[in-house]
């Protein structure tokens, strides 16, 4: 059994049957329930124990492991060898703060996502208590017997004991990038891991084929799991976004350094002393750093990885935050994505004759009537016709799932479309349960999207004979290729009337309807296996079956928004280009008035540059292979497009790394296609996306808010120290008041800018280019304009009121209670609250946002700064001094003029200046 040891038996030297007796397991009835739970509790739950991360104490440290941190420390420790401990234990106390805001936020952050991405569970497929069951891959034992299809990830190691055509892709254990064919012969001792064809590993994918095989380890035992203390899974936080910001930083300290030398040498050089000149130089450097930006940068996307969630789509990479508000094109599945996923038979074509279907969902309330002459005149049928019994019979045989009655209310466990077979064949008599027993499954062939169909292997019972025969669905092309004849009405076959068929089908797919194709073949009597050999040729039509899947009206809404915001929605499925173009035309995707549509066989004729255009003008791509999703991705950004791709298969991995956010289905995806993904969708909805890309855009605007927030008072406070210093003038504000004011101000009033919710008409807006920089040529003017105001206001209240009042202390302290006080009127112009505030008192409306957060904010820096000047502790750390009532009036004047800088600010900003 399971162990550590190097005594572990080979298992891939073992047969089969050894390898079930060692672990006292049976192959067709599995494990018991007890058995299950007394090996959970011997080996564990099967999870991995990856690397651990940095300890607490060095991730800690980790924090002061920054350029701009490093002058802080320095500032520090000069002013202490001066002799100013009080000086130097603030700015090291400041230095400590900053480090543990930003240790705590990155924590959150990391076990937000984190917490996030295991809410997405795979499942593994095991044979229990003589039961096919699906249960979390946490849940498996050694003994048990897995089942694995195509787009599985492998939850167990596992030594396989029925192979159909398997092939793994091992990539992550062996680095082979091509998968391996499997087999299940036993193997010399000396094969190496690479060369275990028998045998299959955790983590790998299955990439074709279906196998089946029984659990030699778990957890720790696995291979992966002996080497997963080297396996570092910890969340990364680093962006596009954050790379930018810490290239930034170094470039600033190079700048601060020069400055600060810079004035230290020139105010030496003209006399002046130089405790003086090193506390304007530490000043100036302070000034320049933007100490609360790397904090709310964090905070700010890791809020914005929480919205996402809260509206079902989970980011599995950080990056896709920032690049959805950039998308300009999402290309997107059909089928339960735009539609419901809710599939009702409506139309049946069999034994050349047209029948409709009445009821809804998976109930088997309704009836099939024959479809008379005269438009929308039906007959109800008493009994059925031979072909039609036996196209719905290949429906419900052909079928890997059922429907139960759950509230009053019929639910398919398994598939929508098997479901409405399910139904239709129940709305004529049918049974699946007595037709399952009378003609027992003896092999299948699942549904592959490279072959595009299903085959089931049964026996036939009919008068007492043993025959074999094999039904088949899947689409019309991949069936009628492989069908020389047809059933006639009377059960008689005849020549298939090809033609015919696809006028049929052509007919059902302008009604919007998904049309499946039905066949059968008699084979051997003694046959128990099936292979696509089996049904390459020789199958007789049995008929058809249109159904719709209604779209979904979220959808039709969240298309309209995209449009709305300039980006192109583009569907992409597997259905006939009738169907398609039918759906497309209802909710609404389409270009210059009209639907434009092509097939993949359309696409598959064309050369690179038609391609590309035929990609760029059209809105549907109908029956296109999972190959041309890759291409159609590829041509799209050769354009400069910013792509969107959603996906659920396993072929469907190539395009969804390719793409700049993939979008893998959180409820109907395979586990490979997950792994691809960027962004997990929980609801399989794509309004779901569509919000997503809302989000990422409110991400980068609240971004944008924060930085032409902080960065005008660093501006004003450098502008104003450093002329100062130049001019051998009294310094109007020290290096710890400009910390304080960097540091606890600023954090204090622009954390809330991160939980401000979307502008108005923000998707209305075209994407952004993801080339422009986040400091543009507009936030640029802005900054500076704020800037050269602030440093007027800084030194036009410090020069009165030292003037006024002789004391110096007090000028300090009434220039930077002016500062705060005109900040919050330059606050309110920049968020949410301050435009609301504007259009109720233009238009007469009423509030159309709630932002208790920002007043919080507000609240707190306020009550912090009335501390910051009356409290006598405070007046001893940071030099300042309490003011009269008539002082605090005057500091709240330069609100005033603030109001209309900060509209002109905002002019300067809009998109026509």
């Amino acid at each position: 059994m399971q162990t550590k040891s190097s005594s572990s038996p080979l298992y891939h030297e073992l047969s089969e049957l050894k390898v079930l007796k060692s672990f006292n397991s049976d192959l067709e009835r599995g494990l018991t329930a007890e058995e299950v739970g007394r090996r959970l509790e011997k080996y564990g739950f099967n999870e991995l124990k990856l690397k651990k991360g940095k300890p607490v104490w060095l991730r800690l440290l980790l924090q002061f492991h920054q350029p701009l941190l490093y002058i802080l420390i320095i500032a520090g420790s000069i002013k202490a060898l001066l002799g100013s401990w009080t000086n130097a234990g603030v700015i090291w106390g400041v230095t400590i703060i900053n480090a543990v805001i930003g240790f705590v936020q990155e924590s959150k952050a990391e076990e937000a996502i984190a917490s996030l991405t295991k809410t997405v569970t795979t499942e593994a497929t095991v044979i229990r208590d003589n039961s096919k069951v699906k249960i979390p891959s946490r849940d498996l034992v050694p003994g048990d017997i897995v089942l694995l299809v195509s787009g599985d990830k492998v939850p167990g190691d596992l030594r396989l004991l029925n192979v159909r055509s398997l092939q793994v892709d091992e990539s992550a254990l062996t680095g082979e990038s091509v998968p391996v064919n499997k087999s299940i012969s036993p193997l010399p001792t000396e094969t190496t891991l690479a060369e275990r064809t028998n045998m299959a590993y955790t983590g790998s994918f299955v990439t074709f084929g279906q196998g089946k095989g029984i659990v030699i380890a778990t957890s720790e035992a696995t291979e992966i799991g002996k080497i997963s203390q080297s396996l570092d899974k910890r969340v990364n936080l680093n962006t596009p976004l954050t790379r930018k910001f810490t290239k930034f930083s170094q470039t600033l300290v190079y700048v601060i350094l020069a400055l600060a030398t810079l004035t230290l040498a020139i105010g030496i050089g003209q006399g002046e002393s130089l405790v003086y000149m090193f506390e304007a130089a530490v000043a100036l450097a302070v000034s320049a750093i933007p100490e609360g930006l790397p904090a709310v940068v964090t905070i700010t996307l890791a809020i914005g990885v929480n919205r996402m969630a809260s509206r079902h789509a989970i980011i599995r990479k950080l990056t896709a935050v920032e690049t959805l508000g950039g998308a300009t094109v999402i290309c997107s599945d059909k089928t339960g994505t735009l539609t419901e996923n809710q599939m009702t038979v409506q139309a049946i074509y069999a034994g050349e004759e047209q029948y409709s279907v009445s009821g809804s969902g998976y109930s088997p309330k309704g009836e099939i009537s024959c479809d008379l002459e005269e438009p929308h005149s039906h007959e109800p049928i008493n009994t059925l016709s031979p072909v039609l019994e036996e196209c719905l019979m290949a429906g419900l045989l052909c079928n890997d799932s059922h429907v139960e009655a759950r509230h009053q209310d019929w639910i398919v466990v398994g598939d929508p479309t098997e479901g409405a077979l399910i139904a239709a064949g129940a709305k004529a008599g049918l049974s699946q349960t007595a037709l399952n027993n009378a003609m027992p499954r003896l092999d299948v062939i699942p549904f592959e999207s490279e072959f595009q169909y299903m085959a089931t292997l049964h026996t036939d019972g009919d008068e007492g004979q043993s025959g074999r025969i094999i039904y088949v669905k899947g689409s019309v092309e991949a069936i009628l290729r492989r069908c020389q004849k047809q059933l006639h009405h009377h059960g008689q076959r005849v020549a298939v009337d090809r033609p015919l068929i696809e006028q049929k089908v052509e007919k059902m797919a302008e009604q919007g309807l998904r049309v499946l194709a039905f066949a059968k073949k008699e084979v051997n009597p003694y046959q128990h296996s099936l292979n696509h050999e089996d049904i390459e040729t020789g199958l007789v039509f049995l008929g058809l079956q249109g159904m719709i899947d209604p779209p979904r009206p979220e959808a039709i809404t969240a298309i309209h928004h995209c449009q709305s915001a300039g980006i192109q929605v583009k569907m992409i499925t597997g259905d006939h280009l009738a169907t398609a173009k039918a759906i497309a035309q209802r909710m609404g995707i389409q270009n210059r008035e009209r639907v434009i549509a092509f097939s993949g066989q359309e696409l598959s004729q064309m050369d690179t540059p038609t391609l590309v255009k035929a990609v760029e003008d059209g809105a549907v791509f109908a029956r296109v292979a999972p190959a041309q999703k890759l291409q159609l991705v590829e041509a799209l950004q050769s354009k400069g497009e910013i792509v969107a791709m959603t996906g659920d298969g396993v072929n469907d991995a190539p395009a969804l790394k390719q793409a700049d956010i993939g979008i893998a289905m959180g409820k109907g995806g395979t586990d490979v296609a997950r792994d691809a993904a960027d962004m997990l969708l929980t609801d399989d909805n794509f309004a779901s996306i569509e919000a997503a890309v809302e989000e990422g855009r409110t991400v980068y605007q609240n971004l944008r808010k924060a930085i032409a927030f902080l960065l005008p008072v660093n501006g004003g406070e450098s502008m104003t120290i450093l002329i100062s210093a130049l001019f051998a003038r009294d310094l109007p504000i020290l290096s710890l008041q400009v910390l304080w004011l960097n540091m606890i101000n600023s954090v204090t009033m622009t954390v809330p800018l991160a939980f401000e919710p979307k502008n108005q008409g923000l998707m209305q807006k075209p994407p952004r280019n993801p080339q422009q920089p986040l400091l543009t040529k507009r936030l640029f003017h802005r900054i500076v304009a704020i800037s050269v105001f602030n440093w007027i206001l800084i030194f036009g209240i410090f020069e009165w009121a030292k003037n006024a009042t002789g004391d110096i202390a007090i000028a300090r302290t009434m220039a930077i209670q002016s500062l705060v006080a005109a900040r919050i009127v330059y606050l309110l112009s920049i968020s949410q609250l301050g435009t609301s505030l504007v259009s109720r008192i233009r238009h007469n409306s009423t509030m159309t946002t709630n932002t208790p957060i920002l007043i919080i904010g507000i609240v707190t820096a306020a009550t912090l700064q009335i501390l910051f000047s009356q409290w006598d502790i405070m007046n001893l750390l940071f030099n300042t001094a309490p003011l009269t009532a008539y002082q605090w009036l005057i500091c709240l004047l330069p609100m005033l003029p603030m109001i209309p800088m900060a509209i002109f600010a905002n002019l300067l900003d809009s998109p026509q200046s």
